[in-house]
């Protein structure tokens, strides 16, 4: 009985311990409950909880719902590009390339679901099957944050916005016909660009918004010098995680049917670093002519 009393009492001393250097409960507490909603605050109390009571939910099951079923009708009645494998072969990407785009594409393929059931927590009940979700999904951000900063390094010359892109959207790549017409597109296309700056402008966002709900109990100099409260910031990060986590969940659902479904064979480039010269050929006809004349082929 007096050990228990002992650990009770420690447990009380950490928690003050705790209290005093906390944003939320320490000395900070009354300022910041204070400034909720009063002048100088963001006044995001009744934007978080309209959006995140009416708005978010129905988003995230219109993407998740309506994102495949678009992506089904156009493989029912397009159908995938099917280019030749007789011809040559084009190295495009490097070993560091693909190491990097593994990591990243196991990082999101965790991410993504687990993002999802986060969001429908209460439709799952809650409990243990959410919390490992949770926990997957701040492990799997280590991974991202990983890979991130290398694939800005890598490709980021590459994703520059061209005059092409604006011919590629225009056509939608081309996506809508069966022909086989050369696309304006360098070694990677508007909707890859697009992918690859929601990835990873996007993504470091998500990164710092994700960090400061998962954490939720800190302080920062710098956040409380702006008169920031942590009840905004919170709010904030979760509303800006939200509406990026709608173009993320998206464009990678768009990424994977692009590479593995729209394209036969497209996804074995990452795996190889091999295109096949058709592919190509057609689909990235400016980068396939600067080899050309580069004699690369």
């Amino acid at each position: 009985m007096r050990i228990k009393s002992i650990l009770i009492l420690l447990l009380a001393l950490g928690s003050l311990a705790f209290a005093s250097e906390s944003a939320i409960f320490g000395k900070d507490l009354i300022p910041n409950i204070l400034a909720y909603d009063k002048e100088g605050s963001l006044h995001l109390g009744k934007w978080f909880t309209l959006l995140q009571s009416t708005y978010f939910k129905p988003i995230f099951f219109g993407v998740l719902i309506g994102v495949p079923t678009v992506f089904f009708i156009h493989y029912k009645i397009i159908g995938p590009m099917i280019f030749s494998h007789d011809r040559k072969k084009i190295f495009v990407f490097s070993v560091f390339n693909r190491i990097i785009h593994t990591i990243a594409a196991i990082a999101f393929i965790l991410i993504v679901p687990t993002g999802f059931v986060i969001v429908f927590g209460t439709t799952f009940g809650g409990g243990a099957f959410v919390r490992i979700c949770k926990d997957i999904h701040a492990i799997a951000t280590i991974l991202f944050i990983i890979s991130v900063i290398p694939m800005l390094i890598m490709w980021f010359k590459d994703m520059l916005p061209t005059s092409d892109d604006i011919k590629w959207m225009m056509i939608l790549g081309g996506y809508l016909n069966k022909r086989k017409d050369p696309i304006p597109a360098g070694r990677f296309n508007a909707g890859q660009k697009m992918w690859f700056y929601v990835c990873t402008f996007g993504g470091i966002v998500m990164i710092l918004t994700g960090g400061i709900m998962f954490f939720q109990d800190f302080k920062i100099d710098f956040i409380a010098s702006l008169g920031l409260s942590q009840i905004d910031l919170l709010r904030g990060s979760a509303i800006v995680h939200n509406i990026l986590g709608f173009a993320v969940a998206a464009l990678f659902m768009t990424h994977i049917y692009m590479s593995v479904f729209a394209i036969k064979g497209a996804i074995h480039s990452i795996i190889t670093g091999y295109k096949e010269e058709e592919e190509v050929e057609i689909l990235h006809s400016t980068f396939y002519k600067k080899l050309k004349n580069d004699k690369k082929i």
